[in-house]
């Protein structure tokens, strides 16, 4: 089978891989969609991020969707043919975070496309995939595409809880990439009575607009856009802050009330906060890591049509043009959400 394997910084190769059997309570899958995530283009751009760097060649990907085409022994609940989002997230379900029920957090996490261990979790970037029959959500009624938006989509209603209460606050979303449109597809679900989001990229502040943000401001034209939000020590609940960058942050925590809630799920590697402020205006600053049973819940809000993805996907590339796929996910000008067809 194909394979799109990363061997180093623009070196992005589509190499043949072996297909591995289907064992007891696992599915084999013939993927037919994945989606370009931030982290597979860090991948691609700079070798990794951070303190995280490839130390050998690794298949990348992991918001793929597909049709099961062979099960093991011991499947239940899933049949031939069927369309499924699978999870990339696989915890142990046997430390002490699985325990406490903090899956997202499993001491012996096995996430796809990941070279924060080594050897590197290879992802879900290949023509056939065996995946544990726990990972996968039918998917049935939605499109391949629809489907692997799963995992994003899972990133920010994660998010969501960590915010905590969201009906009838007024909420900031700085970044409006894909994880910053799906905050705001999230938070107004969630019963935001008002969204501003920022960006520096005229294109992807249009895309917010049409996705549900009541008001967007371009930070690159206009630096002192939040400046009217500052007044009487701030204006918005709860910031979504995207980007992880700092001036964002900064921007972001300036217009906030005291009392307000930050969630950080933006990861540019560390940066300065600006921690007096955070302490005079009493704000807390919550993480925002993965996720877990979200990404059930959010096949089912977009089977339901409670949360619409599709104009999210811009873009759409066989997988013998995955070079191009990742040059376009890359422009900000043009593209919101690049997928690869695997079939």
């Amino acid at each position: 089978m194909k394979a799109i394997v990363i061997q180093a910084a623009k070196d992005l190769r589509i190499e043949e891989r072996p297909v591995s059997e289907p064992g007891a309570g696992e599915v084999e899958i013939a993927i037919a969609t994945g989606g370009i995530c931030g982290s597979d283009l860090h991948y691609y751009n700079h070798g990794g991020f951070g303190a995280v760097r490839l130390k050998e060649p690794m298949i990348l990907g992991h918001e793929v969707a597909g049709h099961i085409t062979r099960l093991g022994t011991d499947v239940s609940g899933l049949t031939v043919g069927q369309l499924v989002a699978v999870s990339p997230s696989r915890p142990c379900y046997a430390c002490r975070y699985c325990e406490e029920g903090k899956h997202n957090h499993c001491l012996n996490m096995r996430f796809y496309g990941s070279a924060m261990p080594f050897p590197h979790i290879q992802g879900a970037f290949r023509q056939i995939l065996v995946a544990d029959q726990r990972q996968c959500a039918p998917a049935d009624g939605l499109t391949a595409g629809e489907a692997a938006m799963a995992e994003p989509l899972a990133v920010c209603l994660h998010a969501t809880r960590r915010a905590g209460e969201l009906f009838g606050k007024r909420v900031l979303v700085t970044g409006c990439g894909p994880i910053g449109l799906l905050s705001i597809l999230a938070a107004r679900r969630a019963g935001a009575s008002e969204i501003v989001a920022t960006d520096l990229s005229d294109f992807t502040l249009k895309m917010a607009r049409d996705n549900g943000a009541d008001r967007t401001i371009n930070m690159a034209s206009e630096p002192e856009g939040l400046t009217s939000y500052e007044v009487n020590k701030g204006t918005f609940d709860v910031l979504y802050e995207c980007t992880g960058a700092a001036p964002a942050l900064a921007g972001g925590i300036a217009a906030l009330r005291p009392g307000g809630v930050i969630v950080q799920l933006g990861l540019g590697g560390d940066m300065q906060v600006p921690v007096q402020t955070i302490t005079a205006k009493e704000l807390q600053l919550r993480g925002s890591f993965r996720f877990h049973e979200e990404f059930f819940i959010g096949i089912e809000l977009m089977r339901k049509g409670l949360i619409d993805v599709k104009p999210l996907i811009t873009h759409t590339l066989g997988i013998d043009d995955a070079v191009a796929a990742f040059e376009i996910a890359g422009d900000r000008s043009q593209a919101m959400k690049a997928q690869i067809a695997f079939t």
